[in-house]
């Protein structure tokens, strides 16, 4: 007997069991009401984050297409600045330059016209006046420096005209005359008269250590040859 109450509960046959909600119907209503209008507030919350982060905020686009034009434009104006700054640099470079090199031309102009010149009056120093034979046709002197110490740079060209004429063969020797702590002195070449050997012209130049307090007052240069004295020329400082 117990087992066929058993058997009866466990088949299909036993009777049947309703579950039924504690919850009445209209509280069941608005809880899910609550529920919805949640889960569609958390939905819509969601949306507007992804539409945010994803950019697609229409104004937000707006915004960022208008910004980039902007950046173009201003890109693009940068770039006009750049390109007229670098066309005046180099023209400015350019210019200075040039100014540059005809400032070398002209102080190479100037240094050869002042050679020239020199030039010019050597050579008419070279010249021979008629009749006239071995001569001193250039003395130059400058006292360089004051006191001890000083110096003095002196130049002489001499010539013998003609075409074929000998070689000449003698000695040069150069007398200065002036003061000393406000006495009469001289002096001559350091060394004596120096040889001279030349057939048509020669320059020769030196420079002589003067004694303390001495002061120069003229120069004068003699050509000999043997014991005969062949020119003679004097200038005064």
């Amino acid at each position: 007997m117990r087992f066929r109450l058993l058997r009866r509960r466990l088949t299909i046959s036993a009777p049947r069991m309703a579950v039924r909600s504690a919850l009445p119907w209209p509280v069941r209503w608005i809880v899910a009401a609550i529920v919805l209008g949640f889960s569609a507030a958390v939905a819509l919350w969601a949306f507007e984050f992804g539409k945010s982060i994803a950019g697609l905020d229409v104004n937000a686009k707006e915004e960022l297409v208008k910004l980039r034009t902007e950046v173009a434009e201003l890109r693009e104006a940068r770039d006009k600045a750049q390109s007229v700054a670098n066309t005046s640099g180099s023209l400015l470079t350019t210019e200075k330059a040039a100014q540059e090199r005809l400032a070398a031309q002209i102080r190479q102009l100037e240094a050869d016209n002042r050679a020239l010149r020199d030039d010019l009056g050597f050579f008419e120093k070279l010249i021979p006046s008629s009749g006239e034979g071995l001569a001193i046709r250039s003395l130059q002197a400058e006292v360089m420096g004051g006191g001890a110490g000083s110096q003095m740079k002196w130049q002489v060209l001499v010539i013998q005209p003609g075409r074929n004429v000998a070689e000449f063969n003698g000695r040069l020797d150069l007398v200065l005359t002036g003061l000393q702590d406000g006495k009469p002195w001289t002096m001559s070449l350091p060394g004596g008269p120096q040889a001279l050997q030349f057939r048509q012209y020669r320059r020769v130049e030196g420079v002589i250590d003067l004694p303390p307090q001495a002061v120069v007052k003229s120069v004068s240069a003699k050509v000999m040859e043997g014991a005969a004295t062949r020119a003679v020329q004097g200038i005064k400082l």
